[in-house]
Protein backbone atom coordinates (compact mmCIF):
# COMPACT_ATOMS: atom_id res chain seq x y z
CA UNK A 1 0.00 0.00 0.00
CA UNK A 2 1.15 3.57 -0.92
CA UNK A 3 0.45 6.62 1.21
CA UNK A 4 0.83 10.08 -0.33
CA UNK A 5 1.44 13.05 1.32
CA UNK A 6 1.10 16.39 -0.57
CA UNK A 7 2.36 19.78 0.93
CA UNK A 8 3.20 23.44 0.04
CA UNK A 9 0.33 24.68 -0.68
CA UNK A 10 -1.17 28.21 0.25
CA UNK A 11 -2.52 31.37 -0.32
CA UNK A 12 -0.60 33.24 -2.77
CA UNK A 13 -0.97 36.42 -4.68
CA UNK A 14 -1.51 36.25 -8.57
CA UNK A 15 1.50 36.37 -10.60
CA UNK A 16 2.99 34.46 -7.83
CA UNK A 17 4.71 30.81 -7.28
CA UNK A 18 4.12 27.81 -5.73
CA UNK A 19 6.03 24.73 -5.32
CA UNK A 20 4.33 21.53 -4.69
CA UNK A 21 5.77 18.20 -2.89
CA UNK A 22 4.14 14.96 -2.64
CA UNK A 23 6.37 12.22 -0.70
CA UNK A 24 5.15 8.79 -0.72
CA UNK A 25 5.38 6.20 1.70
CA UNK A 26 5.06 2.41 2.16
CA UNK A 27 6.56 1.12 -0.62
CA UNK A 28 9.09 3.03 -3.46
CA UNK A 29 7.48 4.30 -6.53
CA UNK A 30 10.04 4.34 -8.70
CA UNK A 31 9.09 2.50 -11.30
CA UNK A 32 5.27 4.25 -11.29
CA UNK A 33 3.99 7.03 -13.14
CA UNK A 34 2.75 9.75 -11.11
CA UNK A 35 0.60 13.24 -11.67
CA UNK A 36 -0.76 15.96 -9.90
CA UNK A 37 -5.15 16.68 -10.62
CA UNK A 38 -7.00 19.56 -9.03
CA UNK A 39 -10.34 20.33 -8.28
CA UNK A 40 -11.82 23.74 -7.71
CA UNK A 41 -15.34 24.37 -5.73
CA UNK A 42 -18.17 23.25 -7.77
CA UNK A 43 -16.20 21.92 -10.48
CA UNK A 44 -15.04 18.77 -11.96
CA UNK A 45 -11.74 17.37 -10.81
CA UNK A 46 -8.85 18.28 -13.72
CA UNK A 47 -5.81 16.57 -14.57
CA UNK A 48 -3.04 18.99 -14.23
CA UNK A 49 0.11 16.95 -14.76
CA UNK A 50 1.99 13.54 -15.01
CA UNK A 51 5.48 12.13 -15.41
CA UNK A 52 6.74 8.37 -16.02
CA UNK A 53 8.51 6.47 -13.89
CA UNK A 54 12.18 7.60 -15.23
CA UNK A 55 10.52 11.36 -15.88
CA UNK A 56 11.26 10.43 -19.77
CA UNK A 57 7.64 11.87 -20.14
CA UNK A 58 6.07 14.55 -19.15
CA UNK A 59 2.48 15.80 -19.89
CA UNK A 60 0.30 18.87 -18.49
CA UNK A 61 -2.97 20.01 -19.01
CA UNK A 62 -3.93 22.92 -20.93
CA UNK A 63 -4.63 24.96 -18.03
CA UNK A 64 -1.34 24.80 -16.68
CA UNK A 65 1.18 24.23 -19.41
CA UNK A 66 3.67 26.46 -20.04
CA UNK A 67 3.27 27.67 -16.48
CA UNK A 68 4.14 24.38 -14.11
CA UNK A 69 6.50 21.93 -14.03
CA UNK A 70 6.42 18.76 -12.84
CA UNK A 71 9.34 16.87 -11.86
CA UNK A 72 10.58 13.80 -9.05
CA UNK A 73 13.21 12.55 -7.03
CA UNK A 74 13.20 8.74 -7.28
CA UNK A 75 15.39 8.54 -4.41
CA UNK A 76 12.76 10.50 -2.19
CA UNK A 77 9.78 9.08 -3.31
CA UNK A 78 8.91 12.71 -4.19
CA UNK A 79 6.97 14.23 -7.15
CA UNK A 80 7.23 18.29 -6.98
CA UNK A 81 5.00 20.34 -9.36
CA UNK A 82 6.46 23.88 -9.90
CA UNK A 83 3.43 26.58 -10.61
CA UNK A 84 4.27 29.51 -11.75
CA UNK A 85 2.56 32.91 -12.89
CA UNK A 86 -0.66 31.83 -10.61
CA UNK A 87 -3.61 32.63 -11.35
CA UNK A 88 -7.36 33.06 -9.45
CA UNK A 89 -8.53 30.37 -11.40
CA UNK A 90 -5.73 27.90 -10.03
CA UNK A 91 -7.37 27.80 -6.72
CA UNK A 92 -7.82 24.38 -5.93
CA UNK A 93 -7.19 21.50 -4.09
CA UNK A 94 -4.15 19.54 -5.69
CA UNK A 95 -3.91 15.89 -5.77
CA UNK A 96 -1.02 13.59 -6.16
CA UNK A 97 -1.73 10.45 -8.11
CA UNK A 98 0.16 7.60 -8.62
CA UNK A 99 -0.59 4.84 -11.09
CA UNK A 100 1.45 1.94 -13.47
CA UNK A 101 1.90 4.57 -16.22
CA UNK A 102 1.00 8.21 -17.50
CA UNK A 103 -1.62 7.28 -19.72
CA UNK A 104 -3.46 5.63 -16.47
CA UNK A 105 -2.85 8.92 -14.85
CA UNK A 106 -4.13 11.27 -17.77
CA UNK A 107 -6.98 9.11 -17.98
CA UNK A 108 -8.09 10.04 -14.13
CA UNK A 109 -9.49 6.75 -13.93
CA UNK A 110 -9.30 4.03 -11.06
CA UNK A 111 -6.16 5.68 -10.10
CA UNK A 112 -4.47 3.31 -7.87
CA UNK A 113 -3.24 5.79 -5.22
CA UNK A 114 -4.20 9.34 -4.12
CA UNK A 115 -3.09 11.55 -2.14
CA UNK A 116 -5.39 13.82 0.41
CA UNK A 117 -5.02 17.35 -1.26
CA UNK A 118 -3.06 20.33 -0.98
CA UNK A 119 -5.22 23.70 -0.91
CA UNK A 120 -3.83 26.50 -3.02
CA UNK A 121 -5.70 29.63 -2.89
CA UNK A 122 -4.49 32.78 -5.37
CA UNK A 123 -6.08 35.98 -4.73
CA UNK A 124 -6.49 38.37 -7.10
Amino acid sequence: QVQLVESGGGLVQAGGSLKLSCAASGRTISTYAMGWFRQAPGKEREFVSAISWNGANIYYGDSVKGRSTISRDNAKNTVYLQMNSLKPDDTAVYYCAVDINTAKIRAGNDIQYWGKGTLVTVSS
